[in-house]
């Protein structure tokens, strides 16, 4: 997936923002709240992403996908997908999504109601 693809994507979710950070990381937010970070180098692909604990204990040892390195590490359940050829875009958007509506569903009524995401 190239990074312009995962940046649309991304942007196309209501309420995002995003930043340029951590070492020229693409960071996604929605309420100030990180849902996905993605990095490209000549080593590959690093889309990172929030699951919930089952998902992530599934998940973990899959092809193309990982602990996300310092999240992982803290006790937060991030898996981040780093092989293109073991995932196509598609399932990886699917996990962004879901990590999106993670975050969205956390954040105060208040700030859902600022970004008009209050939820049914």
């Amino acid at each position: 997936m190239s990074d312009a693809a995962f940046n649309a994507f991304c942007a196309s979710l209501p309420g995002t923002t995003y930043a340029c950070q951590w070492g020229g990381a693409h960071v996604w937010k929605v309420g100030g709240k990180v849902f996905a970070i993605g990095g490209w180098n000549p080593d590959g692909v690093g889309i990172t992403f929030k699951v919930s604990e089952i998902t992530f204990e599934v998940l973990k040892d899959s092809p193309g996908l990982r602990p996300a390195p310092y999240m992982a590490s803290r006790g937060l359940f991030w898996l981040q997908y780093h092989d293109p050829a073991a995932m196509a875009d598609q399932q990886v958007l699917d996990h962004v999504r879901e990590s999106y509506e993670r975050v969205t569903a956390k954040l105060p009524r208040k700030t859902r109601a600022a970004l008009n995401l209050l939820l049914a």
